[in-house]
């Protein structure tokens, strides 16, 4: 007699929507949630998985909005969060109010003084925006970057240290190809007053999904460090935007390299190159192979 099936409770649901919800590829969390809706056929399990899984789906994914306002856009990073649903975007000088599970601003504000970085440090953050700017425009088609400083906002001048976050996100969805792609990049800069460096850490992140009659997945991951000395701000960021371009150039050549070199390594590794005897088949003399000869040697079988 089969075993009856155990019925799951509201929260093992739950923690299963949310699963799916947080491991969507770029671009398709709407039509999960869309045929997860269908499938639990329970509004409460429903929206208790999508309040928490839409948040850190939307900030982990670096994704893009735009201000009501037509304004401007706003990135939602963990960098960046001020409240609950409040995202800063120092280019603007704006708040963005976002609806996490409709993935869309649904109100701005002008940001606070004290939400915003003292004039010393705005001064690199600006000047590191504007070089940015350039270069995410020339790398990155459909590519949205910002900087935010995420310690030390209210030094007024020279002698402390603070630290700036570079974050370019950029993301190609083409469901009707059954293709979606992004490229998520976060660069951290600790400006080092004291022993006048800049320490860079980059962590990149390249994801891919192709779904047209089958189901294959990029995850891509890379990390990377550099310095450089401490200077004026335009200096420092032209130094900076030179680092981020470097790595992340080499990272795209060898990613490129490496999948160039599938057919020859990777795919070729997939199979046993030998069989289990360690010796190749003599596909030009097949007559020597008897399998009813070798079934009566070893049952000792005479003729």
């Amino acid at each position: 007699m089969a075993e009856e099936e155990c019925e799951l409770n509201e929260k093992q649901k739950r923690e299963i929507a949310k699963w799916f919800l947080l491991n969507s590829p770029a671009g398709e969390i709407q039509y999960i949630a869309k045929d997860l809706r269908s499938v639990l056929n329970d509004e409460k399990v429903y929206n208790e998985a999508a309040s928490e899984a839409f948040p850190l789906y939307n900030k982990s994914h670096l994704i893009c909005l735009e201000l009501p306002n037509r304004s401007g856009d706003v990135l939602v990073t963990s960098y960046n969060e001020l409240e609950e649903n409040e995202f800063l975007d120092p280019r603007t000088a704006q708040v963005a109010t976002v609806d996490h599970v409709k993935q869309v601003c649904t109100d701005v504000r002008p940001a606070a003084d004290e939400e915003l970085s003292s004039p010393y440090i705005e001064e690199f953050r600006c000047a590191l925006d504007a070089e940015l700017l350039k270069y995410v425009a020339e790398a990155y088609p459909k590519g949205i970057c910002s900087v935010y400083c995420v310690d030390g906002k209210d030094v007024e001048g020279p002698g402390s240290n603070f630290e700036l976050v570079v974050v370019i996100s950029a993301a190609k969805n083409s469901p009707q190809n059954f293709c979606n792609g992004s490229w998520r990049s976060v660069w951290n800069i600790e400006f080092k007053e004291d022993v006048q460096m800049l320490e860079v850490r980059g962590k990149l992140q390249v994801g891919a999904h192709y779904y047209e009659e089958g189901n294959v997945q990029l995850d891509a991951k890379h990390e990377c460090k550099d310095a450089t000395i401490f200077q004026a701000p335009d200096d420092c960021a032209i130094s900076i935007a030179n680092i981020i371009r470097h790595h992340e150039a080499e990272y795209l050549e060898s990613l490129e390299a490496s999948y160039s070199n599938l057919p020859d390594t990777t795919f070729k590794d997939l199979r046993r190159k030998l069989p289990v005897t360690r010796t190749q088949f003599p596909w030009h003399n097949t007559l020597q192979f008897s399998l009813t000869r070798d079934i009566q040697k070893e049952l000792g079988i005479d003729k």
